[in-house]
């Protein structure tokens, strides 16, 4: 494929036609040949002019410009075969990092990665905040734990993602639909992280973040449509269709806590109210709900149950039974709406041993269609290496002057509506009731956050 000639519309004759400026189309060549390295990791002159289609010349002057820009470095010689040995270039690790972090009811979890793609140091603790501005304050202490074992200082990351549970609600300028986190719907909560982040953080929604990892680094790699559906402390699903996140016009795409099914014996209508009829029918503390009136006893877990019927607890089986089709017919108006190449279940009653194969048999029974269906293979870090995927691509718009494909934008600002608004700072900042939802035009431009969390469990 040889060179061609770009042009752009020029803004002030519509419909006119002009040559492109040369530094765009350096700019474009050089942004053509970061995105090959990234991809293949140590690559040649003639690799890239093989891939890209570009002359040589013009290789060699991209990758000198890049260079200069600390964006790749020399990666050694290519030997071994015939011919001269060939210099290699790759990304420069240094050139930038990005933290993701992960908070959850029982746990805040934390990675930091350079621009490689390398973790450079994982770390976890368990929570014991009591409302949102004392979450925030362990988010912001285990960030700086994290960069101080990576011999970096916050100012250092370029890009910092927060998965939570959640939306954005830009009428109000907080989060929104939190789930079981108190306080974490005050607009102090924003202001906090916004203090010890800075201006570029993104808060992606936990589940969705945990869909972007599955689509990184497990199952989702090998289709282009499919559903992440977390089921445990809550329940919620992130979309991936054509190989981006699909999040929705108000950010609530996957919100199916909401979803107006029930059944089983562990629904509770004052849970529902709250948290949605689904997540209070289906969730792991519904699963406890409907061993306990069904005579279980003791310390009732999910896990408990689960391990009940597979021990033969007929008790434990049928509320099992019960979980299942229930799950079963959520899924059936997600192949029925969607039809996702695959369905991956997450989550610590999603990932219960011998759950994905009664779900299986139960929507066999019910769908139009058979999507695969599987257990995600990812660990307790999910939300964290998928808030580390879209960091990735965050960094690189910023690096690179470019727009991320379908990374979550930035917060509204500090001052934006409610910042700063009454009971911000002041008593009952951490406690009060959980506010309806967020505004009907959805997120405002510049901000998004994804559909409210169905939480992992054990987070």
């Amino acid at each position: 494929m040889g060179e061609v000639a770009v042009t752009v519309v020029s803004a002030g004759m519509p419909g006119a036609m002009s040559a492109a400026r040369p530094q765009l189309i350096r700019a474009l060549n050089e942004q053509l040949l970061l995105g090959h390295i990234r991809d293949r990791g140590p690559c040649s002159r003639a690799d890239l002019a093989r891939l890209s289609g570009l002359s040589k010349p013009t290789v060699s002057l991209a990758l000198a410009t890049v260079e200069q820009a600390g964006l790749i470095r020399e990666a050694g010689q290519r030997i071994g075969r015939p011919g001269r040995s060939a210099l290699l270039y790759e990304i420069r690790p240094e050139a930038g990092f990005v933290l993701g972090l992960d908070v959850g009811a029982q746990y805040v979890r934390g990675a930091l990665a350079d621009l490689a793609g390398e973790v450079r140091v994982r770390s976890s603790a368990r929570s014991h905040a009591s409302g949102g501005r004392s979450r925030a304050d362990e988010l912001a202490s285990l960030a700086g734990e994290l960069c101080a074992k990576a011999g970096l200082t916050l100012p250092d990351v370029t890009q910092t993602v927060i998965g939570s549970p959640g939306i954005y609600d830009a009428r109000r300028n907080a989060m929104a639909l939190t789930g079981g986190l108190p306080g974490w719907d005050r607009p102090a909560v924003l202001s906090r992280l916004r203090e010890v982040f800075g201006p570029a953080l993104v808060v992606e929604n936990d589940v969705d973040a945990a869909a972007l990892a599955e689509r990184a680094h497990g199952h989702g790699r090998e289709v282009e449509s499919f559903a992440f559906v977390s089921v445990g402390t809550g329940i919620g699903m992130g979309l991936v269709i054509g190989g981006q996140l699909f999040r929705g016009a108000h950010g609530v795409a996957g919100e199916i806590a909401y979803m107006p099914m029930t059944g089983g014996h562990g629904a509770d209508p004052a849970d529902a109210r709250k948290r949605g009829a689904l997540e209070a029918a289906a969730s792991a503390p519904a699963v406890v709900r409907a061993a306990r009136r069904a005579g279980m006893r003791g310390q009732v877990s999910a896990r408990r149950v689960f391990t009940a019927a597979a021990h033969g607890d007929e008790r434990a089986a049928a509320v099992v039974a019960e979980e299942a089709a229930l799950v079963a017919r959520v899924l059936c108006a997600v192949v029925t709406v969607v039809d996702p190449e695959l369905i991956v279940l997450g989550g610590g009653v999603g990932q219960a041993p011998g759950f994905a194969a009664a779900v299986t048999a139960e929507l066999r029974s019910i769908a139009p269609v058979m999507p695969e269906v599987r257990v995600s293979a990812l660990g307790t870090d999910a939300v964290v290496d998928g808030c580390l995927a879209s960091g990735a691509e965050l960094a690189w718009a910023q690096l690179t002057g470019t727009p991320p494909a379908s990374a979550a934008p930035a917060l509204a600002g500090a001052d934006g509506p409610g910042a700063d608004g009454p009971g911000a700072d002041g008593p009952g900042t951490d406690g009060g009731p959980e506010p309806a939802g967020p505004g009907t035009e959805g997120p405002g431009p510049g901000v998004a956050l994804d559909m409210a969390a169905g939480g992992m469990e054990a987070r």
